[in-house]
């Protein structure tokens, strides 16, 4: 694969990557009727009605739209950005290792730990990965 080749497609996994982060600013804002709605919908039982429930939920989603924005603006200038996109995606493999762990202190139905943490980790991987072979300086 060539270098041009990977710059296209790393541009490609970090736009769809930021723009589905992106789209958790609307969980922000979600009523919490939905939010304990969805909780029982993905089997999690009753949801916990409570301001640190309330304030996790909501300042996670702005957290993940945050980096969203961030990962999209990396995605603009993957050469000028190479640095960036390196740490973005050490840092996503690091994620993925921690949410596995995290998922399994919190006792998360096994789909839940097996769709969260090891994508995320192999994201990131790929992300390195096509950065690196983009042949641009990254630290």
């Amino acid at each position: 694969m060539t270098a041009d080749t990977c710059r296209r497609i790393l541009v490609v996994v970090l736009r769809v990557g930021g723009g589905g982060a992106c789209l958790a600013v609307f969980t922000v804002f979600l009523p919490t009727a939905w939010m304990a709605a969805i909780h029982r919908w993905v089997d999690l039982g009753e949801f916990p009605d409570a301001p640190v429930t309330q304030y996790l939920a909501r300042s996670v989603s702005a957290f993940y739209a945050m980096m969203g924005g961030l990962t999209i603006l990396a995605s603009l200038d993957v050469r000028r950005y190479g640095p960036v996109i390196t740490y973005l995606a050490i840092a996503t493999m690091a994620f993925g290792v921690v949410m596995i762990g995290v998922d399994a202190m919190a006792k998360m139905p096994t789909y839940w730990t097996l769709f969260e943490g090891p994508p995320t980790f192999v994201i990131g991987l790929a992300v390195l990965l096509l950065n690196r072979r983009v042949g641009v300086n990254v630290a």
